[in-house]
């Protein structure tokens, strides 16, 4: 394998020696994609957000690449919180698939208008292969979109993600309890020790439920929001309201099925089937002919409104729950960008914390990202085809939230990037990278306070984990 010399301070060259090395799955043939996967909500593959990755999954968003102008800066500190890669679907789920599949096989007829190949396809040679043991477990797919995740990080951020850095485990790894995040970052690691040509691969990390499941501790958010009937009012107004509704009379339409026999959930279910076959066996499934491109934004829509109204802005309880996770990363930051005396060991220099959607939603909430002035409703949804909140773009499979601290000539300078993408600070928009101490002064409100006793009330108890996402 061909190498260059990498500057420490250059990630321009790193990028350019990713072009040259070529990672050993450097192109892929393009699946036949179904027409309404970017709809997803949580469910949408991390190509959907990514396409140019459905070509190369090596290749990198070279807009990562920008160092702040007319200065010289050097990455000193990566922290990446991350999503788990694609998943099985859970046993409830997995019960709403059988009891679909057992009514069209038994029940449908042709279909009105359009063809009835697909049709034929479910009835005929769609085999219902999903069992309750998978129960959100990762499968093969997940752990490559972690693989391949960490093998273009290393490829962007050599000096932080760097060999010697995985040999001497300077490099922190934290999971969630749960086992597709476990598997999770045990691919990650896979995926650093394979960019470096290691053999032997060892895993090396941390279950911390307390920092990546913080959700379930907070009484105030367990209480307030998740046991709350009324919490998610908007959410089942629109389950029953005209849009979902005329959703639901096109696909008993085109499955020759009475109205009444199909629920919102079995249509939920079909639109559901759509997306892991696609996520998990790269297929254009004959389910997803059951919907154009006008029901799967109904149906994207119906999904973002259920995370922004439980895990996002809709409640403020629901960003404060993340708290310790918040002052965690600038704790984490802090110690790395503080000056050091010689004698002192250099801090850590990447910390990868693997967890949940759930994980994601609330701290993005906390930081004030994707908050559009009008909140989205029961009601509005014709007004909200330009909203910023689309849970599909923003905690796909394989999310990623990428604190990135760079030493630089006026003092660290740190830089956001969500799905390898920049993203500016709210408030703090003039620049990809900002001074450190300009976003400490932004937040300074939370630094200050934030304090998870106080907001949560201590611990939760008597409710069960969420496992949807």
């Amino acid at each position: 394998m061909f190498s260059v010399l990498l500057p420490t301070n250059s990630l321009l060259v790193a990028a350019l020696s990713l072009l040259l090395t070529r990672l050993s799955s450097s192109s892929l043939s393009v699946p036949d994609i179904p027409h309404i996967a970017a709809y997803f909500g949580t469910k949408t593959r991390y190509e959907e957000v990514n396409p140019h990755l459905l070509r190369d999954l090596t290749s990198v968003n070279t807009s990562v690449l920008k160092p702040p102008p007319n200065e010289r800066c050097s990455p000193v500190h990566l922290t990446a919180v991350i999503r788990h890669g694609s998943r099985y679907p859970t046993v409830k789920n997995i019960r709403r698939i059988q009891k679909l599949s057992e009514l069209v096989r038994r029940e449908a007829s042709r279909g009105s208008g359009g063809p009835e190949d697909w049709l034929r396809e479910i009835q005929s040679r769609w085999d219902m292969w999903y069992t309750e043991d998978m129960d959100g477990q990762l499968v093969m797919k997940g752990r490559e979109d972690l693989r391949h995740l960490a093998r273009r990080l290393a490829a962007v951020f050599p000096s932080l993600l760097s060999e010697e850095n995985l040999r001497t485990r300077r490099i922190s790894f934290v999971s969630s309890s749960k086992h597709r995040c476990v598997s999770s970052v045990e691919a990650f690691q896979e995926g650093l020790q394979q960019h470096w040509g290691l053999q032997e691969v060892e895993y090396s990390h941390q279950v911390d439920d307390e920092l990546m499941r913080f959700f379930e501790r907070c009484r105030g958010y367990v209480e307030g929001v998740e046991k709350n009937r009324t919490a998610l009012r908007e959410v089942e107004r629109f389950k029953h309201g005209e849009e979902m509704e005329g959703v639901r009379r096109r696909m008993a339409e085109r499955l020759g099925l009475p109205h009444h026999r199909l629920t919102a959930d079995l249509v939920e279910a079909a639109f559901f089937l759509c997306s892991y076959e696609l996520s998990i066996k790269s297929l254009h499934s004959p389910w997803c002919f059951l919907f154009d491109e006008n029901d799967a934004k109904v149906l994207e829509y119906k999904s973002d409104l259920k995370q922004y109204w439980k895990r996002s802005h809709g409640h403020v309880i629901s960003g404060l729950s993340s708290c310790p996770l918040f002052h965690h990363v600038f704790r984490t930051l802090d110690k790395a960008g503080r000056p050091r005396r010689s004698t002192e060991a250099s801090p850590e220099p990447a910390s990868i914390l693997l967890g949940h959607a759930e994980t994601l939603l609330p701290l993005l909430s906390l930081l004030g990202l994707y908050k559009d002035q009008t909140p989205p409703t029961a009601n509005n949804y014709h007004a909200q085809h330009g909203r910023s909140f689309r849970s599909g773009r923003i905690v796909p499979y394989a999310a990623n939230l990428l604190f990135v601290l760079y030493d630089c000539q006026r003092g660290p300078r740190l830089q956001l990037l969500i799905n390898e993408s920049p993203v500016r600070f709210p408030g703090l928009e003039a620049e990809d990278a900002p001074l450190y101490r300009d976003v400490r002064a932004t937040y300074r409100h939370l630094l200050d306070g934030c304090d998870f006793n106080r907001e949560c009330e201590g611990r939760t108890g008597g409710r069960g984990p969420n496992t949807e996402l």
